[in-house]
């Protein structure tokens, strides 16, 4: 027999191919085995191509491709369909608990499953999520191993845009409020003016041009917005398919023998309305043993998710690189697949569910005298709206013959909300199809003994005197269709109080219980304000003649204090801003430093594992500590090295949720543009001053060039602009109605420009420039496609 043909390349060392056009096979062959990534300059050069020839090439590959023989990464290089190059651009996806680096593709166009391919560092330590790099690919008997080349230049190299037709040429509007420069597009592949795309940037300065690699729809689309903000910031958001196998298999495991059975406990869950998982469910009764009359015995009980997602698991790969996961007025990109994260792990009424419960006992004080964990079945009673929880409570003091109809119509009033159904007499929620949402009952057998416990962990905390910074959150409100119907602060309902209060007790108990057996512990962690950013308040505060000591020892109180000193006043909005803006960030590690905001010397979250991964840790933790079972901690995690990830990961999920909600705001505020709104000045800087519409929120500048013809110097400690000559004063939290410019909801950027006649402006004595630009103003120009209205008109549902 003959003996079968030797590969032309042995060993990656390409020998020279015959001359001639290559056939499909050679092409195979020659990507295949390419030490260097292969593209058509480089097959046309191997093959000894002439130019007549090189076209014919061109064609062949875009055969191959058709035909699926081939893919290609955006840019030149080639590789089998559903293979790796050779060479290739991997981003980390994951750091384990071993210190092992995991990559993936950074482009994969194959519909394979993504491979993870294990990084060969050499120097440990080097490489950290999100971080690009170039390098050599083998297959061993382990799967892909990497061998890293050069670590690349940050993804902001790509950008994000929508593209913009201007006579002949394509230009490209980056989405981020800062990116105001436009990119003359080279090439835009398939996509047109008013798409929404991601690009790469190319040339040299000065001549910088854009280059589109992936169309990504209407920029109106919805659920666009948050789109934005996963591709811009490179949140995962397609679970690798193993994963979701795995996840399919673990959910139809039984739920365990040996837990403790809590299902004729009247257990419920009080949440959003909107809620899309449900985490914890609460319970509380007074409590029966003499050793502590008056207190009481509580339950909160927690999704036991480390009972399906077990350390080094596929599922397991996937929540750490995602870290926590991500809200958007639209969707939610969920740090676990959904037939856990919103079924199998979310607490049901109803259904049977496994837990993890915090079993506590609580003095009459409000003081935790004692707790224990255990791995619990339970059923829950209802799941309840906040507002809803808040109206039953509402109604039955009311009702009770021990409160006058004064005092119980201010007790309603007080945490009434515009979203909360009529406190009618009878605690029933009533849906639209007429079904009661849960048993009336449960207002006297669940909800009153929740409250009344609460009472007293209140009365603990306000001992504690924790931070108190009454700061609105906003929330956007869609329709059924996507549509924005409204955007304004979100209500905060004694409801809202009660569950932070339980779910505090919890995460100290748990923090308290894993120091106890000496076991690792994920303490969230909040430092005190650092000594400069103290000095800075003190001399913000002195503009407003308020008093604050630097040798005084600093706690939580300290700032009460000053926030109580203000009272009302107009500025106390913008103090308590100030006083949020001195504090650090808080973050996870292994090594106590305590709560500073919560006044709490031992702290870790236990009561979110399905949306974040700390708390997953910390059930392990509990899990190996006290012999729970299956689902305990792997021997070899690193909990500082994951701490510090899932730090990062948190800040990443924060700032794509504060973008995606700025894109809404301004998109509900394009209708308004031309309009006067109440603003006020939250920010001020040597260029200008940054203002936020009252009531909707959305940041937006108004230039210091706009703000006349004269001279504004710029006094920092008192963060304020004065004209030179007119005295004309613009500070941090004053309030003025301005004229909304332009309201981008692609970005998210608003611009202001001063009334006429108003504050030494346009038209108002602020001197000939600034008139003749009025007179030159053109109508500002809102970005959007051709026949939108400037508000969303989503037509899919969310």
């Amino acid at each position: 027999m003959a003996p079968a043909a030797a590969s032309p390349y042995l060993r990656g060392v390409p020998k020279k191919p015959p001359p001639g056009l290559p056939t499909r096979e050679q092409v195979l062959d020659f990507i295949a085995t390419s030490t260097t990534p292969a593209g058509k300059r480089e097959i046309a050069r191997a093959f000894g191509l002439s130019a007549q020839q090189k076209i014919a090439l061109k064609a062949l590959l875009k055969d191959m491709a058709d035909e699926g023989l081939i893919d290609s990464a955006p840019g030149r290089a080639f590789h089998k369909m559903g293979g790796l190059p050779k060479v290739t651009v991997l981003r980390v996806a994951d750091v384990d608990e071993g210190g092992n680096v995991w990559a993936v593709p950074e482009n994969w166009q194959s519909d394979a499953p993504v491979p993870r391919i294990r990084v060969r560092e050499r120097k440990r330590g080097a490489l950290g999520v999100g971080e690009r790099l170039l390098a050599r690919t083998e297959e061993t008997g382990h799967g892909w191993t990497a061998h890293p080349m050069k670590v690349l230049a940050p993804a902001a190299e790509q950008l994000i845009g929508v593209l913009r037709r201007e006579g002949d040429r394509l230009w490209l509007q980056g989405v981020e409020k800062k990116e105001r420069r436009e990119y003359a597009v080279s090439d835009a592949g398939d996509a047109a003016a008013g798409d929404l795309v991601l690009a790469e940037k190319a040339g040299r300065p000065p001549r910088i041009t854009a280059r589109v690699v992936q169309r990504l729809g209407d920029p109106f689309a919805p659920r666009s917005f948050s789109l934005i903000a996963i591709h811009r910031l490179g949140i995962p958001d397609v679970f690798a398919q193993e994963a979701l196998d795995e996840a399919a298999r673990v959910a139809r495991q039984p739920l365990g023998e040996g837990r403790e059975d809590l299902t004729h406990l009247p257990i419920v869950a009080i949440d959003p309305a909107d809620a899309r998982d449900h985490d914890d469910a609460v319970w509380a009764a007074p409590d029966d043993d003499p050793a502590n009359a008056g207190g009481w015995q509580a339950i909160v009980a927690i999704a036991d998710v480390s009972y399906y997602v077990r350390p080094k698991s596929a599922l397991d790969r996937e929540a750490r690189a995602r870290g926590n996961s991500v809200y958007f007025p639209d969707r939610v990109v969920p740090m676990l697949p959904e037939i856990l994260s919103a079924d199998v792990c979310s607490l049901k009424a109803g259904e049977d569910r496994a837990a993890l419960a915090c079993h506590l006992r609580i003095g009459k004080d409000g003081a935790l005298k004692s707790w224990r964990f255990s791995r619990a079945l339970v059923r829950l009673a209802a799941n309840i709206a906040y507002e809803e929880a808040q109206a039953a409570i509402d109604a039955r003091v009311a009702r009770s013959t021990s409160v006058t109809p004064a005092k119980a119509a201010l007790h309603a009033a007080a945490n009434a909300s515009a979203e909360a159904p009529a406190a009618t007499g009878t605690p029933d929620h009533v849906q639209p199809d007429g079904k009661v949402a849960w048993d009336s009952a449960l207002a006297d057998t669940a909800l009153a003994p929740l409250w009344d416990c609460w009472r007293a962990l209140a009365a603990a905390r306000d001992r504690r005197e924790p931070l108190e910074l009454d700061l609105p959150e906003r929330r956007v409100v869609l329709d059924e269709k996507g549509r924005i119907m409204s955007v304004a602060p979100r209500e905060r309902l004694d409801a809202h109080r009660l569950i932070e209060d339980y779910m505090i007790a919890a995460n100290v108990a748990a923090a308290k219980a894993l120091e106890a057996k000496k076991a690792p512990v994920m303490y969230r962690v909040h430092e005190a304000p650092a000594r400069e950013k103290l000095v800075a308040l003190k001399d913000y505060l002195a503009t407003f003649d308020v008093a604050f000591a630097l040798g005084q020892v600093i706690r939580p109180a300290t700032f009460n204090h000053i926030i109580a000193r203000v009272g009302d006043a107009e500025f106390r909005p913008e103090i308590m801003e100030q006083i949020l803006r001195s504090q650090t960030q808080a973050y996870y590690a292994p090594l106590n430093q305590g709560h500073f905001g919560l006044a709490l010397g031992s702290y870790a979250h236990f009561t979110s594992p399905i949306r974040r991964y700390a708390d997953l840790m910390v059930h392990r933790a509990l899990v190996s500590a006290y012999a729970l079972g299956p689902g305990g901690l792997a021997g070899d995690e690193d909990f500082e090295r994951a701490g510090e990830t899932i730090s990062q990961l948190e800040r990443r999920a924060m700032e794509a949720e504060r973008e995606t909600i700025d894109r809404y705001v301004a998109a509900y505020l394009a209708e308004r543009v031309g309009e006067l709104v109440e603003a006020r000045i939250t920010g001020v800087t040597n260029f200008g001053f940054f203002a936020t519409v009252e009531g909707v929120g959305g940041d937006g500048l108004m230039p210091v060039r706009d703000l006349g013809g004269e001279y504004f110097r710029y006094d920092e400690a008192s963060r304020r602009l004065v004209g030179e000559h007119s005295g004309e004063t613009y500070a941090q939290g004053q309030r003025l109605e301005l004229r909304l410019a332009e309201a981008n909801p692609v970005s998210g950027a608003l611009r202001f420009e001063l009334p006429e006649g108003r504050y030494g402006g346009a038209g108002g004595g602020g001197g000939g420039r600034a008139r003749e630009r009025e007179s030159e103003r053109r109508p500002p120009r809102v970005l959007k496609r051709r026949g939108r209205p400037g508000n969303i008109r989503h037509q899919g549902k969310r």
